[in-house]
């Protein structure tokens, strides 16, 4: 954004600021937290702390005070990231029209050295192969006309959080063990959750989909769920009958069994079996987007060999374009059993939304451009990198179009930040 586009956001940017930095300190922290986001909104190829600062400045003989003071409020400061998370995600929540689902990913971050928090030779989606990276979790807000991220966490792969002197190097606090990434979407959820977010379906990849502990994890919190799934899942064909074997002796059987004869399959069997059909989920700037799709109410089949019941019954969603030998997607969800086909559909496809915010707040804002190596620095960056992600998505949504995309003008109502916690 050019400092003239932005010049015209001025008062809208300066509420929404002021909102989100509410009771975060003394008013010069708040001030260097708003020129931050101010230096990440404008054009630039590098949006590190000192090509920021050189952004900020109108004399070269300031650069470097304006860099001392962002490095203090970015890598030094203890003000908190999940703080500031909460109120990205009641602003969204409250004004980012057709909100209805949570997403989970996770994203790399490409680093050459070894000593920047959480890095190791590990694998990441983004770069599609195992390279020595940073990988975070995060957790987004979605709906049709809009997007954006409301949690991030780090995940440090065990060669870190068995290292505790290097831990302690990078800041990392005390109380953090290792855990999996489906471990730390929970947490988000969480926290969102009691930050006052409503429930919404939650979205997520084949990651997080296959591990039948995460999708119990939902349900216990009352949230429903449509999630990729790898095709090796096994499930019990539709219309298997259960029921509890007649007591023989001590305690009375609780866990139903299948009806005799009957053996689990594996969802991409399922999916082949059923009659695909075309379905359009989308029209808009990519055209039309169709598809064809079944779906089928199934009961999971996890631990049937060890002696496991049957899962609770979900809906199978398949995924089978034309021209492809086999289903190529395969979705579980929680959502009721009168959802509709073009429904389940949607939702799968809502997904593709985080992509374009890990484009957006990578490309545009530079989430990937931190150069520093702490565990608050990081998070820091990522949350003001939100914050400024949030504003571009609100006022896209809620700006009436004009003939350049990013020069929103002045006339739209103002944006404000949620309350402070």
């Amino acid at each position: 954004m050019t400092p003239q586009s932005l010049r015209k956001l001025e008062r809208e940017l300066t509420i929404y600021l002021d909102g989100l930095t509410e009771g975060m300190g003394r008013p010069e922290r708040r001030a260097a937290m708003a020129q931050y986001v101010t230096g990440l909104l404008l054009d630039g190829e590098r949006k590190s702390i000192e090509p920021i600062a050189a952004r900020l400045v109108d004399c070269a003989g300031d650069v470097q005070a304006m860099r001392q003071r962002l490095q203090q409020c970015v890598v030094v400061s203890g003000w908190s990231a999940p703080v500031m998370f909460g109120r990205i995600a009641r602003a969204l929540d409250r004004d980012l029209p057709g909100v209805e689902a949570f997403v989970v990913d996770d994203t790399g971050f490409p680093k050459k050295g070894t000593h920047s928090v959480g890095v190791a030779r590990q694998y990441s989606g983004t770069l599609g192969r195992q390279d020595s990276c940073q990988v975070a979790t995060s957790l987004h807000l979605a709906g049709e006309q809009g997007s954006g991220c409301i949690g991030m966490r780090l995940y440090l792969p065990e060669s870190w959080t068995t290292d505790r002197a290097r831990c302690e190097k990078a800041g990392v606090p005390a109380t953090i063990a290792f855990a999996p990434k489906w471990h730390h979407a929970l947490d988000l959820l969480d926290a969102a959750l009691a930050a006052g977010v409503r429930r919404h379906v939650v979205l997520g990849d084949a990651a997080y989909g296959t591990t039948t502990e995460f999708r119990e994890a939902l349900t216990a919190r009352g949230l429903s769920y449509m999630l990729r799934v790898q095709g090796s899942l096994v499930a019990w064909p539709p219309g298997t009958t259960f029921t509890t074997p007649p007591p023989t002796f001590g305690r009375p059987p609780t866990i139903e069994r299948a009806s005799p004869g009957v053996h689990p399959r594996t969802l991409s069997a399922l999916a082949a079996s059923l009659s695909h059909r075309r379905v359009t989920w989308r029209e808009g700037s990519r055209g039309t987007q169709t598809s064809r799709f079944a779906a089928v109410r199934i009961r999971t089949a996890q631990g049937h060999r060890q002696g496991a019941g049957p899962g609770p019954e979900v809906w199978l969603l398949s995924e089978w374009p034309a021209g492809e030998p086999a289903p190529t997607k395969c979705y579980v969800s929680s959502l009721p059993r009168t959802t509709t086909l073009r429904h389940l559909v949607r939702l799968g496809k809502l997904r593709w939304r985080i992509e374009r915010d890990y484009q957006e707040m990578k490309g545009e804002l530079g989430l990937d451009h931190f150069e520093g190596r702490t565990w608050t620095g990081f998070h820091h960056h990522a949350a003001l990198c939100a914050a400024a992600h949030a504003f571009l998505a609100l006022r896209r949504a809620l700006s009436p179009p004009e003939p350049d995309p990013v020069d929103l003008g002045s006339g739209a109502p103002a944006l404000t930040a949620a309350a402070p916690a």
